[in-house]
């Protein structure tokens, strides 16, 4: 039998990179998806290749920092496809400008970064609580391996802040949210081959080599090493598991 059938899970950032392979996994295994991003249309050819593919796929548009979408699409998902029992919190942004970057640059990436990466869950997790209370949903949130540590590599504290953040999120949640039957939990992606980091790894390879250098296992990670993680974390396989963070870096956090 599937690990989630009968399941109807909601993806955010699902048009590609972790979000797309979650998706994917996900239907692979039986769910109903529901592939929520702010690019319409990638999310919906994303949807069609899952339904080619024999499975069952929705998507909207959505903009995980604008609170009114979030809820709108929430109402647009129980009333097309039902009530959900898993959230993904995965749709997020990374910029690489130092603190002591251009003022003006800074504070933009701190209002972008913070507004999608960590206020985002916090918006699409309020909008759907109601359908996971009744389901006694699960819910995943899409951390870091700088969720613990700021990167040998210079980089966002703004990224660094967020990501915090959300291993904070997930534990808070978890705890509260336990009594109602909800399980919480995060991943922590290290060094993922996605459209995200595209251009940083094409045109900066000594960037690569320095997290290659650090990485136990010797190399990058794809969307499919963090898909098999979210459908434990999903599933009843991990039914007494709540309020952690299971890492998937290749062992990054070892060295």
């Amino acid at each position: 039998m599937p690990l989630l059938q009968n399941h109807l899970a909601v993806i955010t950032g699902a048009a590609s990179g972790i979000g797309r392979g979650i998706a994917q996994a996900y239907a692979r295994e039986g769910a109903r998806v529901v592939l929520l991003d702010v690019n319409e249309q990638a999310a919906a050819e994303a949807a069609q290749e899952i339904r080619n593919g024999g499975g069952e796929a929705d998507s909207f548009a959505l903009d995980v920092t604008n609170r009114e979408d979030c809820f709108r699409v929430a109402k647009q998902v129980a009333d097309k496809a039902g009530q959900v029992s898993i959230l993904v919190n995965n749709a997020g942004i990374t910029r690489r400008n130092g603190f002591t970057s251009d003022a003006d640059t800074v504070l933009k990436d701190w209002h972008d970064v913070l507004g999608i990466n960590l206020h985002g869950p916090f918006n699409v997790t309020q909008a759907f609580l109601e359908p996971l209370r009744a389901t006694k949903g699960r819910i995943i949130n899409i951390g870091s391996i700088q969720s613990f540590l700021h990167l040998r590599t210079p980089t966002s504290p703004a990224y660094t802040t967020s990501k915090h953040g959300v291993l904070g999120f997930t534990r808070a949640l978890a705890v509260e949210l336990g009594r109602h039957g909800i399980r919480v939990n995060a991943i922590g992606p290290g060094f993922i081959e996605t459209p995200l980091n595209e251009k940083v790894r094409a045109s900066n390879p000594e960037l690569v080599k320095t997290f290659m250098d650090h990485t136990p296992l010797g190399r990058s990670g794809t969307p499919a090493d963090i898909a098999g993680p979210a459908v434990f974390l999903a599933s009843d396989l991990s039914a007494y598991v709540t309020g952690t963070i299971l890492m998937a870096d290749g062992g990054y956090r070892s060295v």
